[in-house]
């Protein structure tokens, strides 16, 4: 399991005065400025906000790092990570995406078909990438009920679904 969840991505300036435009990833995005500083991938801090509001699905900020609209701008396309223990847990029938990481993937009859390696939206939803054992080559799974229709976090592995035609 990653030790970091990604919470949101920089869009960009908002106004003139050095304000931030942050897409986040969660419910509230005001939960943003409940973590202090947000973290780059590598775990260094990216932005630390000091206050924000929301206006429509983003959050709206200012943030120690940034002073000025060009500042802001520079930090356009920045992902955010808080560390996975600063996230409360989820409810018994709930998970994180990055909890996916690393899980068993078996065929409704128990045969193993890999270990999940990744976990992608390319803008149609989200997209399972499966290892399989001894091959390099990676295949995708929806993320759908339909194709995933059991999940199993603390057995380690997902059940139900089936691999490629090719495979």
């Amino acid at each position: 399991m990653s030790n970091l969840i990604l919470i949101g991505r920089v869009a960009g300036a908002f106004g003139v005065r050095g304000e931030v435009r942050i897409t986040a990833f969660g419910d509230d995005p005001m939960a943003l400025l409940d973590y202090g500083s947000l973290l780059r991938e590598d775990g260094s801090v990216g932005l630390t906000l000091v206050s924000g509001r929301s206006h429509k699905a983003d959050f709206i900020g200012r943030a120690k790092e940034i002073a000025t609209r060009e500042q802001a701008e520079a930090f356009r396309g920045l992902k955010l990570f808080v560390p996975r223990a600063a996230l409360p847990e989820p409810d018994e029938d709930e998970f994180y995406l990055a909890d996916l990481i690393g899980l068993e993937v078996r065929a409704p009859d128990g045969a193993v078909l890999g270990r999940v390696r990744s976990v992608q939206d390319f803008g149609a939803g989200d997209l399972l990438e499966i290892q399989p054992p001894g091959r390099a080559a990676t295949w995708w799974l929806p993320f759908t009920r339909d194709a995933v229709p059991e999940v199993h976090i603390a057995a380690g592995h997902l059940v139900g679904v089936c691999p490629p035609e090719d495979e």
